[in-house]
């Protein structure tokens, strides 16, 4: 089969995120970028894409650029990948689903519920797929414990408790001019009005509910700024009342010094609990109740069909995070190619519109408890 054709609107130069994608698309060779509008300056963007290898003529001053010509060509762009602050997801997202391109994007599903009214609007008027690249959803055991819960092995749920700590924003690194993620990710005009629990908590809330299939109904929210003049939250303590009757607790911070990228998921039913560490991706500890605990290995005995899918090599040899990320392309070029050929795409465990809009009411109502002095909120 031939690749199909990506491009991608941001992710140019030191852009982290760019990169982690670019790895991710291609790493199955599922993919191949032949495009890109990658900066917001269209020197810059010229620049980025020409130190990529791509073609002088396909390295675009804007993403509206992109488009039309991309559209145009015979062997235009089936597909893009947005990968720029949250603020700039929906126009290039509304402009590619326009012409009938794929669209991955980037987390969270945009900056504001407005902007993501906006995306959705497209989406439904679109027959371009739309995916949004949660990565950790892709995660062997991940995929593991979903499947689990979903065939009983621990009854009926009834708490579940999540967790994303961070540590690179105990100090101000914002202020010092020289990190750009700092400086965009605690800027409510770029990031939107939530901080840590738009970067990361919004994470730890689709993980929970992937792996559950429940909803959060309300939710009870503490947001903090701890460091002086931060303009968006960079902590949160949320209490959270499940469909069914689980209840749950998440806690996101970027101020809390020794964790790198320590989340962290517990699920606990009636006949059994299962644990998860992303910083410890290829185990999956599963205790019924009264037993001993078990320990599920990626690749190992006891691996599932779905686990066993999406992973690449034997057990043992740690896959993780760009791994969980290409899971997500890979899962997106089937779906692509199915369209292709007038079939019906496999989307049951690719997030998508209804994951983004789930986490932007998600953030939404921890933003409006925090400041009701976190009293309880229906999303």
């Amino acid at each position: 089969m031939d690749k199909i054709r990506l491009g991608m609107v941001g992710g140019g130069k030191d852009a982290f995120i760019g990169g982690v994608h670019r790895i991710a698309a291609r790493l199955d060779g599922q993919f191949e970028l032949v495009a890109g509008a990658l900066s917001s300056t269209p020197e810059r963007s010229r620049d980025s894409g020409q130190a990529l290898g791509l073609a002088a003529d396909r390295c675009y001053g804007t993403y509206a650029e992109m488009a039309e010509a991309e559209a145009a060509r015979p062997d235009g762009i089936e597909a893009v990948s947005i990968v720029t602050p949250n603020h700039m997801h929906a126009a290039p997202a509304i402009e590619f689903l326009r012409r009938g391109i794929h669209v991955i994007c980037d987390k969270p599903l945009a900056a504001t519920l407005e902007q993501a009214d906006e995306i959705a609007s497209a989406i439904r008027q679109s027959k371009a797929l739309f995916i949004l690249t949660h990565n950790y959803t892709g995660y062997p055991m991940i995929r593991q414990a979903r499947d689990m819960i979903a065939a009983g092995d621990l009854g009926k749920l009834r708490v579940v408790q999540v967790e994303y700590p961070q540590d690179w924003l105990t100090e101000a690194a914002e202020a010092t001019g020289t990190n750009k993620q700092a400086e965009w990710r605690t800027d409510p005009a770029r990031s939107g009005a939530g901080g840590c629990i738009g970067d990361i908590g919004s994470h730890a809330h689709n993980l929970a509910c992937f792996v559950t299939r429940l909803k959060v109904e309300s939710l009870a929210a503490d947001l903090q700024s701890f460091v002086p003049d931060r303009r968006v939250d960079d902590n949160a303590h949320i209490l959270l009342r499940f469909s069914g009757g689980a209840r749950g607790m998440l806690w996101s911070s970027q101020v809390a010094p020794g964790n790198e990228n320590a989340l962290k998921l517990r699920v606990y039913g009636e006949k059994g609990g299962l644990e998860w560490a992303q910083e410890d991706p290829n185990y999956l500890w599963f205790t019924p109740f009264g037993e001993p605990k078990r320990l599920l290995t990626r690749a190992g005995a006891g691996a599932g069909a779905g686990a066993n899918a999406v992973s690449r090599i034997p057990g043992g040899h740690p896959e993780g995070y760009l791994e969980g990320f290409a899971n997500i392309y890979s899962g997106a070029a089937s779906a692509i190619r199915a369209v292709a050929l007038g079939q019906a795409p496999d989307l049951s465990v690719l997030p998508g519109l209804e994951a983004g809009l789930d986490g932007m009411h998600f953030i939404a109502a921890a933003l409006r408890s925090s400041q009701a002095d976190a009293g309880w909120v229906s999303l």
